[in-house]
């Protein structure tokens, strides 16, 4: 088995402890988390030559990790459900949701991206990315009750951020504009507040462009600057496909 299979592998053991019906039983036994723990630690044993970090420690701060990881997961899953109306159950959504599978790999990516270890977390969100065609940076900050549907040709950048109750559709590009590699420290990627929604190929790049909280992005907009909160971005044909801003009343 090579290493990215291994890393394949283990995010889906994590899962099914997280979520036992994936494998159709009711709850997960003990030796599962004694699974997982073996399986992250030789997968660190074979990451960690030039880390000053110490496996059993990231092991033991991982497992402790995975309540809130869980709590994050369960609030991704109600969003999903809550907005899309082709969502048959939860269990669906588990099972099959290319949008689940995507952030949920993030989610426990961005854990182990904590510790100060690059090239697994990358690996996790690449696997994902290879399934899905959703493309999560490990180091993105996202927070609670994000909805990707379809997901196909998402993509969320390195210092991105974004809130809370956002809803991205697929083909979204939360981007860098180009710059130079001496640079590559600076806040590249835009700034998504609570409560937006991304339509079909948005393109939204730059690390100081922000969504302003409860804005509506339409579909195929190119954006490089700010939006106020509650606004409404779309094209429209008349003025040769430019893209226009209208502000919603608060």
């Amino acid at each position: 088995m090579n290493y990215r299979q291994q890393i394949a592998n283990f995010i889906e053991l994590t899962l099914d402890v997280l979520y036992p019906k994936r494998q159709g039983t009711g709850c997960m036994e003990p030796k599962h988390l004694t699974d997982i723990e073996q399986a992250l630690s030789d997968i660190l044993a074979n990451n960690l030559a030039d880390c000053n970090c110490i496996p059993a420690e990231i092991v033991k701060a991982f497992m402790a990790e995975l309540p809130n990881i869980k709590a994050l997961l369960d609030k991704d899953i109600d969003a999903i459900y809550s907005g899309d109306p082709a969502a048959y159950d939860v269990l669906e959504i588990i099972i099959a949701y290319p949008g689940f599978h995507g952030v949920a790999s993030y989610r426990i990516a961005n854990v182990i991206y904590q510790y100060g270890i690059p090239l697994v977390p990358r690996i996790i969100t690449e696997n994902a990315h290879s399934t899905t065609g959703i493309d999560i940076h490990p180091a993105a900050t996202i927070g609670e009750s994000l909805c990707i549907d379809h997901g196909t040709g998402v993509v969320i950048g390195q210092t991105c951020v974004i809130g809370n109750n956002v809803k991205i559709y697929q083909g979204v590009t939360l981007g860098a504009l180009s710059i130079p590699k001496v640079r590559s420290k600076v806040k590249r990627h835009p700034t998504i507040e609570d409560n937006v929604i991304l339509y079909a190929q948005a393109t939204i790049l730059g690390g100081k462009t922000v969504i302003g909280a409860g804005s509506i992005i339409g579909g195929n907009v190119w954006i490089t600057e700010s939006v106020p909160p509650n606004s409404k971005v779309v094209y429209d044909a008349s003025l040769s496909n430019k893209p226009i801003m209208q502000q919603t009343p608060s």
